[in-house]
């Protein structure tokens, strides 16, 4: 695995819904928005695709407004019921059709959604980042096996900050001021 690349990279949103996020502890729940919108917005900002996907979202509900006014306009939402995205034909085929082969996870549950998400693209021949500051579990035991599960495979355990920082490699790029900005105001926040 490498770093992170900005023309490398894809990002993917998992399942973070009303209903997901009401059984979390309101402390995990609010680590994990705040990495995710960090990431959405970094993403904006340093035009890297985002892709979306809903666990059953007639039962749990819709994305979180808060994630859902940071994807970017021309995305549709893939509707799911298998845990994994890559167990999705549309899913699959909006990976397939771009380059990009790195993809960073954020997202509900690590344990489920998230780690059989990954496993399907490592399988698939991608190099696949687990944000672990901007995913979560409702049990803390579980999301730390499955960041152990999913370092074992192979798959690349992150933080937000690394990521966006990786994704500009030098402070001399043309959108560090207004990432700086971003990730100062989001240190503000909480």
């Amino acid at each position: 695995m490498t770093l992170c690349r900005a023309s490398a990279s894809r990002l993917v949103i998992v399942d973070i819904q009303e209903r997901l996020i009401s059984v979390m502890r309101p402390e995990i729940a609010e680590a994990m928005i705040k990495g995710s919108t960090l990431l959405l917005d970094a993403a904006a900002i340093l035009g890297i695709p985002v892709l979306c996907t809903e666990q059953y979202p007639k039962g749990l509900g819709s994305t979180l407004s808060t994630i859902e006014e940071r994807l970017p306009d021309n995305i549709g939402k893939i509707d799911k019921t298998c845990f994994s995205g890559a167990g999705v034909a549309e899913f699959r085929q909006v990976l397939e059709a771009g380059s990009r082969k790195q993809i960073i996870l954020a997202g509900i549950e690590s344990h489920v959604c998230i780690m059989q998400t990954a496993f399907g693209l490592k399988a698939r021949g991608y190099e696949v980042y687990v944000v672990e500051d901007a995913v979560c579990s409702r049990n803390p035991d579980h999301h730390r096996n499955a960041m152990e599960r999913m370092r074992q495979q192979g798959i690349v355990i992150a933080n937000t900050e690394s990521v966006i920082f990786e994704w500009l490699r030098d402070s001399k790029h043309e959108c560090f001021r207004e990432i700086s900005a971003l990730l100062k105001q989001a240190s503000d926040d909480y």
